[in-house]
């Protein structure tokens, strides 16, 4: 199913989704396990529409996270492996033509992410455990990860924000 500006708008509204810091797109957290100290787990909805600026900036996180596509148009990942591999998958709703419905980013790889050309608005989700914590994630430099993937240099250019915070504020 295709979805308008209108449909994406009433979503976002409907699901209470927000600006995300540093790393861009929509968000907001479902879930949250506390055990004492430790954040045991995390579920988020995110989004992404055809707004230029709104997309996952590359960043890299000390937890594994999983993806999970919902509804709207196909998202395009980077991910940067840790063992210098580059992947581009595609995640959304056509499984038989080799979109995925869900998505492992293993911790210490760089990932960002973006709708696919032409789209105008995707649903997906995160969960984490342990969960999410402002610690576990650090912003990437484009000319930095760009020296190390030359490879995908203009993938990582279009996946940052020059001048942007790399570190999430205290509290998410």
């Amino acid at each position: 199913m295709a979805f308008d500006r209108t449909d994406a708008k009433r979503i976002i509204e409907a699901l209470q989704l927000e600006p995300l810091p540093v790393e861009g797109g929509l968000f907001r957290q479902t879930w949250r396990s506390d055990s004492g100290d430790a954040v045991v787990g995390t579920a988020t909805y995110a989004a992404f529409t055809d707004d230029p600026d709104c997309f996952s900036a590359m960043h890299k996180l000390t937890i594994d996270e999983v993806w999970h596509f919902y509804l709207g148009d196909p998202i395009e990942l980077l991910i940067l492996r840790a063992t210098g591999e580059i992947e581009r998958p595609t995640m959304g709703p056509s499984v038989l033509d080799g979109q995925r419905p869900q998505l492992i980013v293993k911790a210490g790889d760089w990932m960002g992410g973006r709708l696919a050309p032409g789209g105008v608005f995707a649903l997906f989700g995160n969960t984490m455990a342990p969960g999410f914590h402002s610690a576990c994630y650090t912003g990437g430099e484009a000319e930095a990860l760009a020296a190390d993937w030359p490879a995908a240099a203009d993938d990582i250019r279009a996946l940052t924000r020059p001048g942007a915070e790399l570190h999430m504020p205290d509290g998410l």
